[in-house]
């Protein structure tokens, strides 16, 4: 009997023993029910993170949008212009930035905040915070000898405010038949909840510091739309944007013309015919209105 009980101890303790381990095929398993669940979850992931970055983005809108208009309010309702006139430089000092971004290493510019936006009239007007010059999902860089510098902004400004230098740039007709907002009263017509102030333009498209809207065709001639600058599209084929009225939203583009793939470290032909597209109708319909004639 003493036999007896000692064999079925180390019976059951083999038993247990063995219980504590997995079979091969179980591990398996359990690696399947694990990548499933991943797959499950990233999405998910990628989705919030998109998301949160659409919400900060909008932050950085409103704080760009509110320096600008306290920088008006403290001289006399005068706006700031999109871009300095290049054959004035004398126009410089009123321009909301200066320079022009590209990806050329020999250029510091491109990734130095002192030479760029620590000397814009905005600067002592938003809190000296660089962060808020640029949509949180870009990572656009410039590699200078082997390190990558991340690039000073992502943001442009509506070319209809200030315009180059105070004037249609030379432009003609596709630019001097539109108003050209000088004083904040101006905004009146259509009023400032419908003139954009600020949009994410993306890596390849952005330049100077203003975004060109291409009003030919505007209100009813949808044959005849088209680009002049690309905005961009960080957060799922959307873009941020800002209101002269201080409001800020995301604007999901809906025709694929508007997103063409990108060229990493160049330039994207942002100029282009682009007929019927709705995209263009409402940059169209939020950047300006024709002059009385």
């Amino acid at each position: 009997m003493t036999g007896r009980v000692r064999r079925f101890a180390r019976r059951s303790a083999a038993v247990a023993a063995g219980s504590l381990g997995f079979t091969l095929v179980e591990l398996l398993v359990v690696i399947g029910v694990i990548a499933i669940l991943a797959a499950l979850l990233l999405p998910a992931l990628a989705k919030g993170k998109s998301k949160a970055h659409g919400i900060l983005c909008m932050g950085n809108h409103r704080q760009l949008t509110l320096a600008w208009k306290m920088y008006s309010d403290d001289n006399g309702d005068r706006l700031l212009y999109a871009s300095e006139d290049p054959t004035h430089p004398e126009t410089e000092a009123a321009a909301w930035v200066t320079g022009i971004l590209d990806f050329d290493p020999t250029k510091p510019s491109n990734w130095n905040p002192d030479l760029t936006i620590k000397r814009s009239p905005l600067w002592p007007y938003c809190g000296k915070n660089l962060s808020i010059w640029k949509c949180p999902a870009d990572r656009s860089v410039v590699v200078v000898r082997g390190e990558a510098k991340p690039r000073v902004r992502s943001m442009s400004m509506n070319i209809f405010l200030g315009g180059w230098g105070g004037t249609d740039g030379g432009w003609g007709p596709v630019f001097s038949n539109y108003i050209i907002y000088l004083k904040q009263p101006e905004l009146a017509n259509p009023g400032p909840a419908k003139v954009f102030v600020f949009l994410d333009m993306r890596e390849d498209s952005i330049d100077m510091g203003n975004f060109g809207t291409r009003m030919a065709g505007w209100p009813d001639r949808p044959a005849d739309y088209g680009f002049y600058d690309l905005p961009g599209y960080y957060h799922h084929f959307a873009a941020g944007f800002s209101f002269a009225d201080g409001h800020a939203e995301i604007k999901r583009w809906r025709d694929g013309r508007t997103t063409p793939p990108l060229v990493p470290g160049g330039l994207v032909n942002d100029m282009f015919a682009s007929p019927h597209n709705p995209d263009v109708a409402w940059l169209q319909d939020r950047a300006t209105r024709p002059r009385v004639q």
